[in-house]
């Protein structure tokens, strides 16, 4: 299993072409391809979205909170404050998410950088 943070799910929605759109592609259609809470709020909040593709969204595997993920969450967004880098609360929670149920992580969002440097979040990057 892996997932996809919200800026790649954005561009594979809105038809934008790169290497971790093809990867999201072939994740979906391997059924490969969970969604994290966080992700899903952020897809489902676009007013614009058809429903057809919120009721699509909805059929993904959900990843479950697990217990003490809030301390985890904010123990990981401190340790990447603490080096002076920029940890949006979102971020943070999508990081803690994967690394408590060890999926790695399709993104855009070069900020997830930070979060990969202080634990074993492990990340598929793409420019």
């Amino acid at each position: 299993m892996i997932t996809a943070d919200t800026s790649t799910w954005v561009a594979f929605l809105d038809g934008t072409s790169g290497d971790d759109v093809v990867l999201l592609r072939k994740m979906l259609q391997d059924h490969q391809l969970a969604i994290l809470p966080v992700v899903l709020t952020e897809l489902l909040s676009d007013p614009s979205l058809p429903p057809s593709v919120s009721a699509s969204l909805l059929d993904l595997p959900l990843i479950e909170i697990e217990t003490g993920f809030w301390q985890r969450a904010g123990a990981i967004r401190a340790k990447v404050l603490a080096k002076r880098r920029r940890a949006r609360l979102a971020d943070s929670l999508i990081a803690q998410l994967c690394l408590d149920a060890g999926l790695s992580l399709i993104t855009r969002d070069r900020d997830f950088r930070s979060f990969a440097e202080v634990s074993s979040l492990q990340l598929l990057l793409y420019p």
